[in-house]
């Protein structure tokens, strides 16, 4: 195990200690590509399945590795997030399993991102770690911040595999944290400790985190859909990621929008809807997909914020519903469709 100043840090420490090219998927959280260039290593995109985000399609890596190594890339590596930021879907268990053998078959570590795990909304639909089939090669990263929301206390913790790969990418992880944290903050480590003691105050508040993500993601993609766009069935965390394929010739006609930035700007705009354009997560300028995320949704005070988390209908909530009818009016005007008070 080594622990450090927050999971970004510690994620980037890890590329770096590895070394080489990794894999990432597309689309990937916005830091993975950036963290590999600071590294000196240049992100291997490899497109996910339909509704299996975080992972790249297994088929896909077998046939990009070879290829990119034949062309002089010294590829070492493949990150992935269970579940997945930024379109809160779950890559299958038998993705995974697929995932873990090409893994193997082409040598690379794994860096598995889990810090979502908890926030997966139904009980029995859990997200397989590649650990489960490619332990020897897997390391597990995970954090406070997102179950817990715990954004300015900063703490990420990484599992090592044991055996020889495992050996030594730890000795280089710890050799790259003695020389840039150190040791995680001292209140942090006694917050971390007790938090993943998982005592039964924090199980609750993190039931009630779920809860809530699930209560207001689903009313938001009810939203987006009844305008045409695509969304694959979110299972997990505060993210939506639709796509408006669908409606270009509209966006085109009616707004000039070509891309997912234009598609942002828009929103952002007219509606005063922040959302991510898909060039944020390494696709095309042309693609007209956006990440939505709900938690701004939830309150601006700390006393709005704990009121939707213990609220039996959170949707009832005036700020929230206020919110949730600009959402609706913004992608009502996206679809051509009246404006209420318009």
């Amino acid at each position: 195990m080594v622990c450090g100043p927050g999971s970004k840090p510690l994620l980037f420490a890890l590329l770096l200690a590895v070394g080489g090219d990794p894999v990432v998927p597309v689309p990937t959280w916005v830091s993975y590509a950036a963290q590999a260039r600071l590294a000196g290593g240049r992100p291997l995109p490899v497109p996910t399945l339909p509704g299996e985000g975080g992972v790249p399609d297994p088929a896909a890596l077998l046939e990009a590795v070879p290829r990119a190594r034949a062309a002089g890339r010294d590829v070492r590596c493949v990150v992935v997030t269970l579940p997945d930021n930024p379109t809160g879907t779950i890559a299958s268990a038998a993705t995974v399993r697929r995932l873990a053998e090409a893994a193997r078959e082409l040598d690379l570590v794994i860096v598995s991102d889990e810090i979502y795990c908890d926030l997966v909304f139904a009980p029995g639909d859990r997200a397989v770690s590649p650990a489960e089939f490619a332990p020897e090669r897997t390391v597990v990263t995970t954090g406070l911040t997102k179950n817990l929301a715990l954004g300015g206390w900063r703490v990420g913790v990484a599992r090592l595999p044991g055996g020889p790969l495992g050996r030594t990418v730890h000795e280089r992880l710890a050799a790259i944290a003695s020389q840039v944290w150190s040791s995680t903050a001292a209140p942090v480590q006694a917050a971390a400790a007790y938090a993943f003691a998982e005592p039964r105050e924090v199980v609750d508040r993190v039931a009630a985190s779920r809860r809530l993500h699930e209560r207001v993601v689903r009313a938001v993609a009810g939203r987006v859909t009844a305008t045409g766009a695509r969304l694959a069935p979110v299972r997990a965390t505060c993210y939506l990621y639709p796509d408006f394929e669908p409606l270009r010739a509209r966006l085109s006609r009616a707004h000039g929008v070509a891309g997912g930035g234009e598609l942002a700007a828009l929103l952002a705009r007219r509606h005063g809807v922040g959302v991510l354009p898909a060039t944020a997560f390494g696709e095309p300028e042309d693609a007209l997909r956006i990440r939505i995320a709900t938690s701004r949704l939830y309150g601006e005070s700390e006393h709005e914020r704990l009121a939707a988390l213990t609220a039996a209908d959170p949707l009832r909530l005036p700020w929230i519903a206020t919110s949730l009818d600009r959402v609706a009016a913004a992608f009502a005007d996206l679809a051509g469709e009246p404006v209420p008070g318009s």
